[in-house]
């Protein structure tokens, strides 16, 4: 088979196949800093440190020009430590069949390391590549070490090249962009200390062993979008300083972000993670999105962000979120198994003993977490505790009667008045929903201090939102919380009487009486005005119409019939006359006031009245005690609550 060496200037052969005497007048003619091309060239340790030993410096420093071993083949080991390339090093496809040592090696003007196979160890620790780096489809069968590298240029690391041993690029800079796209990493990948000052791809990166990023400095976006993690991936003290992306991402293994600072939005939309995950706690400063993400072990989830965005995210084993200073969305989630979404009150711990560092909240007012949609949600397995729930939207999610709220969750209340005596229509004060203040808002004539919807968002109406305030009831009635339960109630009977499609007109008439006369018999301040109205009211008629002006003495009456022995008499006070005179006495008063108390209890004074009192009372014997049982049971209910 011929030889592949690309032929020496000058010559007829590769610079293996050379005789000694032309090989030797060869290397004389080189010196420090000279070129070679010496393209699929088959090296043996003789020849490659003769070659190595013409372009030394006199003090030993070894000094390249460009330097191309494109498809070389070295039998044994290389050893390029410190060296200089001073023009373009190309090596693309070379092989190196025993150890390849690049230390401290220094490559002015770019290093092109394609398709290269590197059957031993490979190092490149200390290196510096001032130009491009290139080492698509490399194949490193033995550990490759890049610590404290530093790359000037572009770098990559893409098109399916492999590291069957142990990656090492612990400490390394990348100053410029960096692309590891479809990389392979069959053993553990350090990346622990790294600084990659600019755009850097892992994406479709297969990490087979350990991935480690510890501390690793991201100053600008960083992609893992499609990568696969087949064992533990550790994020611990990174910084991204711009956008991360995990989108598509496998974790097989445990992934560990403690103590990870995110500058801007980081992304595991869906990302798919197996197994048990205790990832946190870290800090964003920008959104959380766990969009379409699939957790299917068992998750514990603490972190710092502006935004949490969990839409349609399946959650099929039990999971606990704790979250500071976010807005959370939960819309069309998928929740299989217990869910719980928490605030965090205290900063978050890390396992050294220090307290999480939230800079990026400094302006943050508190740390308190806003839901804002369930919309879609099946929230039979959902636990909200001290969750504000003021701007949540509820209506579309199924379950309602089983979702648990636990701790102060906070609701929206209707508006108040600025000032006691300002105009206006005043509002019982209770929890009502975001979708009910939207539809006041949407009313003609509405009250000021309803909140409004954004432009061309989704209303709901009465019928909705009475089934809402329905189900949520049930869920607080289940759970024993009767305070919120009465709250609901009024929102379930309000939506119900203002409904005009579902709700007759005779239903909506009692609905209105039953609530102007004590709330929906929750409200006893509203029952108990309108019993103490009726009872002035009672007695102001009956002093002014119902007390005769004076108490006639009984007359006695009867007949003798023909053959009796006995004789029957009656009393009759039926012929007082009307009232007259002067009508607003403190006997009136007090003799009106006993009528009234009486018909309170279904009791009959004995009181002489006018045919007008005598009508007053009756009607007064139907209205008090109906309104005396509305106000025991709104002061019952009030002492529920």
């Amino acid at each position: 088979m011929g030889c592949r060496g690309i032929r020496v200037v000058g010559h007829t052969a590769c610079l293996a196949h050379l005789a000694g005497a032309e090989r030797d007048a060869y290397l004389a003619g080189l010196g420090p800093g000279s070129r070679v091309d010496h393209r699929g060239t088959t090296f043996a340790e003789p020849l490659l440190a003769a070659l190595l030993d013409a372009l030394r410096t006199p003090a030993g420093a070894l000094r390249l020009g460009s330097a191309d071993f494109g498809s070389a083949v070295f039998e044994s080991d290389v050893r390029f430590d410190a060296a200089v390339f001073e023009g373009h090093a190309r090596f693309e496809r070379a092989e190196f069949r025993g150890g390849a040592v690049f230390h401290s090696a220094c490559f002015k003007d770019g290093a092109g390391f394609e398709s290269a196979g590197f059957r031993d160890l490979a190092r490149f620790e200390w290196s510096v590549f001032e130009g491009p780096a290139l080492f698509d489809s490399a194949v490193f069968e033995g550990d490759a070490w890049f610590e404290h590298a530093t790359f000037k240029d572009i770098t990559t690391f893409e098109e399916a090249v492999a590291f069957k041993g142990d990656a090492d690029f612990g400490h390394a800079v990348f100053e410029d962009g960096s692309t590891f796209s479809s990389a392979s990493f069959e053993r553990q990948a350090w990346f622990r200390g790294a600084a990659f000052e600019e755009l850097v791809r892992f994406d479709a990166a297969t990490f087979h062993g350990r991935a480690d990023f510890g501390s690793a400095v991201f100053g600008h976006v960083a992609l893992f979008d499609g990568a696969t993690f087949a064992d533990e991936a550790h994020f611990r003290a990174a910084a991204v300083q711009g956008h991360a992306s995990f989108s598509s991402v496998t974790f097989r293994g445990t992934v560990g972000f403690e103590g990870a600072a995110f500058a801007h939005d980081v992304g595991f939309d869906r990302a798919t993670f197996e197994g048990r995950q205790d990832p946190g706690p870290f800090v964003c400063a920008g959104v959380v999105s766990l969009s379409g993400a699939e957790f299917g072990g068992q998750v514990t989830l603490s972190f710092a962000a502006r935004r949490l965005e969990c839409v349609r995210t399946l959650w099929a084993a039990p999971a606990e979120v704790r979250v500071r200073h976010a807005t959370a969305d939960l819309s069309r989630a998928l929740i299989t198994s217990p869910l719980v979404l928490a605030a965090e009150t205290a900063s978050f711990r890390l396992s050294d003993g220090r307290d999480l560092e939230e800079k990026a909240f400094a302006d943050a007012p508190d740390a308190g977490v806003r839901l804002l949609s369930l919309r879609g949600t099946d929230t039979r397995h959902l636990v909200l505790a001290d969750i504000d729930l003021s701007e949540c939207l509820f209506a579309g999610a199924v379950h309602l009667d089983r979702i648990r709220l636990e701790g102060v969750c906070v609701f929206a209340t209707p508006p108040s008045r600025p000032r006691r005596w300002a105009p206006g229509p005043r509002f019982t004060p209770r929890r009502t929903l975001a979708e009910e203040h939207r539809w006041r808002a949407g009313r003609p004539r509405a009250a000021r201090g309803w909140k409004r919807a954004e432009p061309g968002a989704a209303q709901v109406g009465p019928a909705q939102l009475e089934q809402v305030y329905r189900s949520l009831r049930r869920a607080q009635e289940a759970a024993g919380n009767q305070p919120w339960a009465a709250d609901f109630a009024y929102g379930e009977r309000e939506m119900r009487r203002h409904d005009r499609t579902g709700t007759a007109r005779a239903e909506r008439g009692l609905l209105h009486a039953y609530w102007l006369l004590s709330g929906y018999g929750l409200r006893a301040s509203r029952a108990l005005a309108w019993l103490a109205l009726s009872t002035v009211l009672t007695v102001l008629l009956l002093m002014w119409a119902g007390i005769p002006k004076t108490s006639p003495e009984p007359e006695a009456t009867g007949r003798v019939p023909a053959g009796a022995g006995t004789v029957a008499f009656g009393a009759d006070r039926t012929g007082h006359g009307n009232s007259t005179g002067d009508r607003f006495t403190g006997e009136r008063f007090e003799k009106s006031l006993e009528v009234a108390m009486g018909s309170l209890v279904l009791r009959s004074s004995g009181q002489p009245l006018t045919t007008t009192g005598g009508h007053v009372e009756q009607a007064s014997r139907v209205i008090q005690p109906l309104l005396l049982i509305m106000a025991v049971l709104a002061v019952r209910n009030r002492v529920r609550r």
